[in-house]
């Protein structure tokens, strides 16, 4: 299969800073040719050097029409490439890009979204439409040059409904990542009740590890499938979710030992919804601290739509 890899983003966005220093320095970016499509001349540039040392051939396109099934099978006859990387044009109709029919190994290994954090604002109120609809198959939106005026928590939230599997990422004006805060987070944990979306799984277990004491005491309700290791007591199980951390290979159980009162059957997979308590006590074999939950409610319930949850 040769996997093709694609960048959106407004002009001036970062989408070839992004291409440059983060996609291809991937562990999954096979060695050999890579050909690279760029549809817009932005700010950023290949250098030559650049484009040697990587084994990239660069073709530019200029009209969206360009872009079609025979354009794609000639790059396949002449190229044969390893993978394809398509630096695409922000204003282009990313509907019309997903209908265009692809060489028979060719398939999509990943979208990725770039936003310039300075202007993000000024285009959320007169292109709203357009900034959300090409991140609509995103599944790492990096939102870069993030001033302290950025309203992160409301655009997390915006994307969230236009697409909730999106992972997204802030970075400062230096280009480092800027640690989540409450703010950041897609469910409320300001009162002593949390309730979680099907898709808040992975960003609460996540926010869990690092930050345990914003949720001690306070009840959790969420989505799980209902799993008991092997060796554990009939009064404990644990719910969670399978998580894929960053590519379909890698898609792992995640959860904390959960304990009740009475026993409990079930078999094992059964999707339950839950409320727990967060608390702390539960020790593993080599002696590190976990947190513990507490069952307060349990009841079966329908599969999740998405059975895999993303970081």
């Amino acid at each position: 299969m040769v996997p093709v890899y694609v960048v959106t983003g407004l002009l001036e966005s970062g989408k070839t800073t992004f291409i440059k220093e983060t996609l291809m320095t991937q562990e999954w970016i096979e060695e050999g040719l890579t050909v690279l499509i760029t549809c817009e001349e932005g700010e950023g540039e290949y250098p030559e050097s650049f484009l040697k040392v990587n084994d990239i051939e660069k073709l530019e396109l200029e009209e969206q029409e360009d872009y079609n099934a025979v354009f794609l099978q000639g790059i396949e006859k002449s190229y044969q490439p390893m993978q394809v990387i398509i630096e695409y044009n922000g204003m282009w109709d990313f509907e019309k890009f997903l209908q265009v029919s692809m060489p028979k190994d060719w398939e999509i290994g990943g979208v990725y979204s770039t936003v310039n954090g300075e202007t993000l604002d000024a285009y959320l109120k007169n292109m709203r439409k357009l900034v959300m609809e090409q991140m609509t198959e995103s599944e790492l939106i990096v939102v870069n040059r993030c001033g302290e005026d950025v309203d992160r928590g409301a655009f997390r939230r915006a994307i969230t409904v236009q697409n909730p599997m999106a992972q997204v990422l802030f970075e400062k004006p230096d280009g480092t990542i800027i640690p989540p805060g409450e703010e950041d987070l897609p469910f409320d944990i300001t009162g002593d009740k949390i309730q979680l979306d099907d898709t808040d799984f992975g960003t609460w277990y996540v926010d869990t590890f690092d930050h345990p004491e914003r949720y001690m005491g306070k009840e959790i309700t969420y989505l799980a499938q209902a799993f008991r290791p092997k060796g554990m007591e009939e009064s404990m199980f644990v719910p969670g979710r399978m998580i894929m951390t960053c590519c379909a290979d890698d898609v792992r159980f995640y959860g904390y030992p959960c304990v009740s009162k009475d026993k409990l059957a079930f078999n094992s997979g059964d999707w339950v919804k839950v409320t727990v308590r967060f608390g702390e006590g539960f020790k593993t074999p080599s002696g590190e601290e976990r947190p513990l939950l507490e069952l307060l409610k349990i009841k079966t319930a329908k599969p999740a739509k998405e059975k895999v949850v993303y970081l």
